[in-house]
């Protein structure tokens, strides 16, 4: 019916979806997702914002990660902090009212006193400090991708979208219910967005590669609370 290849193609196939992009709409899903964790974890940077959910807490994010630290904000329970991460070196930095929430605050311990000092000032987290772990998870690229891009149940492909612009296609666990992941089809097959199992969370995942300014502050904005942190 189609009387050359080329108008045969066009007229009795349509056009090729993947047309222009990397190839990765073609290829069996569990390979898509090996194609995107590799590309996640050899990316020098990115940029994390959303929602995640964990242990029935909601935490907003919206962090510049890379290999050797992180920086941005998160917010929890009505509280937002600021976290920096330098090598090993962890700071936070939060308002009068936040540390008015820690324990000492709240007993009467110094009227007050640590959240004076501490208002708006990057306070130094001691590696001891039981913070410690949990706040420099939200500022650990690998630790974060490794926990939050898995899907699970049985692995499909979705629908052809796009993602801040970028042409994507819809990676999906157990029909959406074991999470939902938009695969870039333009360059390397980064994640770009992901619903998480359960609902629990939503993130954008942007900025891949692109490298920024990570820095520890200046001494006159740093305060060193000495070996624990005011319990929070």
């Amino acid at each position: 019916m189609c009387s050359g290849l080329a108008v045969g193609l066009a007229a009795c196939g349509g056009e090729d979806p993947d047309a222009g992009t990397n190839g990765v709409g073609k290829l069996e899903p569990a390979t898509i997702q090996s194609r995107t964790v590799k590309a996640a974890q050899g990316a020098d940077a990115v940029h994390l914002s959303g929602t995640v959910v964990s242990s029935g807490k909601s935490y907003r994010l919206d962090m510049r990660l890379k290999d050797d630290g992180g920086t941005g904000s998160v917010t929890a329970n009505g509280s937002t902090f600021r976290l920096l991460r330098v090598g090993d070196h962890l700071f936070l930095k939060a308002d009068a009212d936040f540390w008015t929430h820690s324990d000492d605050a709240k007993s009467g311990h110094g009227d007050g006193a640590a959240a004076e000092k501490l208002d708006g000032k990057y306070v130094k987290v001691p590696k001891g400090d039981p913070a410690y772990q949990r706040l420099s998870t939200f500022t650990d690229k690998d630790v974060l991708l490794d926990g939050l891009l898995t899907l699970h149940g049985d692995l499909a492909k979705g629908d052809r979208g796009s993602s801040g612009g970028v042409r994507t296609i819809e990676l999906t666990g157990d029909k959406g219910a074991g999470g939902t992941l938009d695969v870039s089809l333009e360059g390397r097959a980064f994640p770009m967005r992901l619903e998480r199992a359960g609902g629990a969370g939503t993130l954008q995942l942007t900025d891949w590669g692109q490298d920024f300014d990570l820095a520890e502050p200046e001494d006159g904005d740093t305060v060193d609370y000495g070996q624990a942190l005011p319990s929070s």
